[in-house]
Formats: structure tokens, C-alpha cells, sequence
């Protein structure tokens, strides 16, 4: 009974999420803003060229987003003094960045054509982008979504996984937004690149068994036990500005950083499929393409609803 029921949800959970997507197109701004993709391209290149972490920070962006009551830039939305967003919510304070290279990149596109292109949308383009730069796979994203008007503090506290996640948590966080345990497995390897704050990763290092001992001393020098919470250090210790399959590798040999990454790779149902990531980069490229394009389109508001904020930070 609970199987057929679970399969009924997950079923559900699908259908929504293909109905919504039914209603996006990769070629939405053709007639509109034709110059729009190039415009994001453009910009995130010279982003990330300037600095590698930032095509992390981006794609980051793009997760913490969607997982909250779907793609709708909520993320952006600045706190005031009557209105609490997302910013500040644990897995965002002082983490999520990128803000300001979505605020040039809204500000080209007003020029070009104003009142045309979401914010929402420049956060799913410029994911893409940033992963395509840094040596990933491009995908196609369908377009057309539209910009929230209120955002949920308490819904990004609940929704997003935490580090220190245990295996059955993460894909349960993931199996609500209609993701199979492969999918939340190939997501995952978005840890290929970027940093992760010392307080994130301080009690692996310090307390747990499961990691190379010589890993674990190089995270010590630059993660005290007191002090230096802001201290950065690469998820991915091989190639931590390149996008490929190292970060499976890693877990294969124990140095996975976070206990949320580790718990992959640790004697249970996922053990199969990092094995087969780190030995395939091309599938894990190619299913975490796939993915992506799931996780975009993850409850869009489309049509009438939301709007186009003509600056990504507050509603029109």
C-alpha cells in the first residue's frame, strides 16, 4: 500500500513537473530579446573568467532557487523592513554569492530590452553557462519562466540539504522534488567545483572515520577547531576549477570534504552508482546534464503568473 502510494506521489510530483515544463521553450526570447542568451554567455564568461569560483557560486544559485517553491528567482529578493526573503536563511547567509553578477547581467538586458527577460531565467542561463566554462556539458534550457513576488525564509531553512545530511535524508530532500537516488547522485557532482566554508566540513575533519588520514591533516591547517568558520576550502581537492569526474574519485578514495558528500560513497545504496561515475566521466556529465534540466524546471511560474522584476533584488 505505501509503495503504490509513494509511486502515485512521485507519478504526480512527474506530471507536474512535465506540465510546467510543457510550458517553457528553449526558443521563448527568439522574437523578444534575441540577443539574450548571447548577452548571459557573454557575461558569465567574463565572470568566471575573472574568477574560477564564481561558475560554482553560479550554479550554486540555480539549486538553492529552484528547491525553494520552484525556479523563480525568490533567492534574489532582498530583505526590508517589511519583507523577509531568503538571503538569510541558513544554507544562504553568508554562502550563496553571485548576486551581483546576476544584478550586471539584468541591467545589460534591461538596455536591450526592457521588461523582457525574467531574472529567473538569467539564474537558469547563466548555471548552464557556468557549467559549459568550466569544462561541463551544455544542456538546453527551456525558457519563459517568470520572476515571484514574495519568497520563503522558512521554506529554504527546510528545503535545502544539509552538509551534514545523512544518505537517507539526501534522497529523500531530493525524492520530493521528484529526483531518483542516480539523479541526487550525479547533482551531487556539482562539488566538482567551488570551496566550502571550514564550518561546514570542521566536525568531518575533526571527529569522523571514514576519511583519508592525509586528506583530513591538510583540511586541519586552514579549519581550527575554534575560529576561521569563513576559512574556504576546495570541495573538489584535485581539480577544483575544472568540471569533471574527480570528485567521485575522490570519494572513492576517502576525501570526499563534506559528510554529505562521503555519505555517497560509504557502504550503501549509492556505493554502485559513484563507483560507475568515476570510472565514466562522460555519463556523469551527460546524466548530470539531464538533470539540470529537470531541476529547471522545477515549478515555473508561467503565464500571468509572477512577473518580470525590472531589478532582480525587489518586486516591481
Amino acid at each position: 500500500m505505501a509503495s503504490n502510494k509513494f509511486k502515485f506521489l512521485f507519478g504526480l510530483i512527474s506530471l507536474l513537473i512535465a506540465t510546467a515544463s510543457a510550458q517553457l521553450s528553449p526558443n521563448f526570447y527568439s522574437k523578444t530579446c534575441p540577443k539574450a542568451l548571447a548577452t548571459i554567455k557573454s557575461a558569465v564568461a567574463s565572470a568566471v573568467k575573472k574568477e574560477a569560483r564564481m561558475g560554482a557560486s553560479l550554479l550554486r544559485l540555480h539549486f538553492h532557487d529552484c528547491f525553494v517553491n520552484g525556479c523563480d528567482a525568490s533567492i534574489l529578493l532582498d530583505d526590508t523592513a517589511t519583507f523577509t526573503g531568503e538571503k538569510n536563511a541558513g544554507p544562504n547567509a553568508n554562502s550563496v554569492r553571485g548576486y551581483e553578477v546576476i544584478d550586471t547581467i539584468k541591467s545589460q538586458l534591461e538596455n536591450l530590452c526592457p521588461g523582457v527577460v525574467s531574472c529567473a531565467d538569467i539564474v537558469a542561463v547563466a548555471a548552464r553557462d557556468s557549467t559549459v566554462a568550466l569544462g561541463g556539458l551544455s544542456w538546453t534550457v527551456l525558457l519563459g519562466r517568470r520572476d515571484s513576488t514574495t519568497a520563503s525564509q522558512s521554506a529554504a531553512n527546510s528545503n535545502l540539504p544539509s552538509p551534514l545530511s545523512s544518505l537517507s535524508t539526501l534522497i529523500s530532500v531530493f525524492s520530493n522534488k521528484g529526483f531518483t537516488a542516480k539523479e541526487m547522485v550525479a547533482l551531487s557532482g556539482s562539488h566538482t567545483i567551488g570551496q566550502a566554508r571550514c564550518t561546514t566540513f570542521r566536525t568531518r575533519i575533526y571527529n569522523e572515520t571514514n576519511i583519508d588520514s592525509t586528506f583530513a591533516t591538510s583540511r586541519l591547517r586552514n579549519c581550527p577547531q575554534n575560529g576561521g568558520d569563513n576559512n574556504l576550502a576546495p570541495l573538489d581537492t584535485t581539480s577544483p576549477t575544472l568540471f569533471d569526474n574527480a570528485y567521485f574519485k575522490n570519494l572513492l578514495n576517502k576525501k570526499g570534504l563534506l559528510h554529505s558528500d562521503q555519505v555517497l560513497f560509504n557502504g550503501g545504496s549509492t556505493d554502485s552508482q559513484v563507483t560507475a561515475y568515476g570510472n565514466n566521466a562522460g555519463a556523469f556529465k551527460t546524466d548530470f546534464a539531464n538533470a539540470m534540466v529537470k531541476m529547471g524546471n522545477l515549478s515555473p511560474l508561467t503565464g500571468s503568473k509572477g512577473q518580470i522584476r525590472k531589478n532582480c533584488r525587489k518586486v516591481n
